[in-house]
């Protein structure tokens, strides 16, 4: 075990669960996170409880819940070391952007991405007082500006955002060793993805994980999948 400090939001299935395997199977200590404690604490049960592993409920669009798992951190750690931004709803296939419920639109990117951001900017201070830290925006091909098309607007827009948080941050932090880094994990059989997805949940986990351990002299600012930069 090292004394790397990691979070997962929306850790207690899918992709974030499998994040937090792979980050407390290389040793770090991982608080694991989800809006529903009841399923939280079930996957840190199947996990079975491993030295490494912590549990603490976290709705990222409630500034009161940021602030309480900031909290947590600062008095059983007293720094943090890895976000890995992973909650993320909505991939809106039913609808495009002629048609869309706007309040569908407006709650998606207040989930991924002003909660990406307000995780960011709360956690931010543990990480320039060590002068370390990496931030993994777990974003989408669909965000990506390049080739975009239509359909899935509000999931498409938040991801795009998203994106552009991560170029800012990193600019933000360039003189901090600071890396922040957004990772399309690709076509992944979770409950969003599907089960006709090209992609097994440990694929897709692989590339987080590998942006969440960088080295010193590792990326900032881009946009990886497989640990290997794409097109914004």
């Amino acid at each position: 075990m090292n004394d790397k400090i990691a979070l997962v939001t929306g850790a207690n299935k899918g992709l974030g669960l499998e994040v937090v395997k792979q980050m407390y199977e290389k040793g770090y200590q991982v608080i694991l996170t989800s809006r529903d404690k009841d399923k939280g604490m079930i996957a840190l049960k199947d996990l079975e409880k491993p030295d490494n592993v912590w549990y603490h409920p976290l709705d990222v669009t409630s500034e009161k819940s940021v602030s309480a798992v900031c909290d947590y951190i600062k008095n059983k750690f007293g720094k943090l070391d890895v976000l890995v931004n992973n909650a993320g709803i909505n991939y809106d296939t039913w609808q495009n952007a002629v048609n869309a419920d706007l309040s569908t639109v407006k709650e998606t990117i207040e989930t991924n991405l002003i909660a990406a951001w307000r995780m960011a900017q709360a956690v931010l201070p543990f990480m320039i007082e060590k002068n370390y830290g990496r931030i993994v925006n777990v974003s989408s091909g669909s965000g990506a500006i390049s080739g975009m098309t239509g359909g899935t607007p509000g999931y498409a827009v938040s991801k795009a955002g998203m994106n552009v948080l991560t170029i800012k941050l990193a600019a933000d932090l360039r003189h901090k060793n600071i890396l922040v880094n957004s990772v399309c994990p690709g076509w992944v059989r979770t409950d969003m993805g599907g089960s006709n997805a090209s992609r097994s949940i440990p694929e897709g986990a692989k590339g987080i994980v590998h942006a969440a351990t960088l080295p010193d002299n590792g990326p900032s600012g881009g946009f990886f999948r497989d640990g290997r930069a794409i097109d914004f």
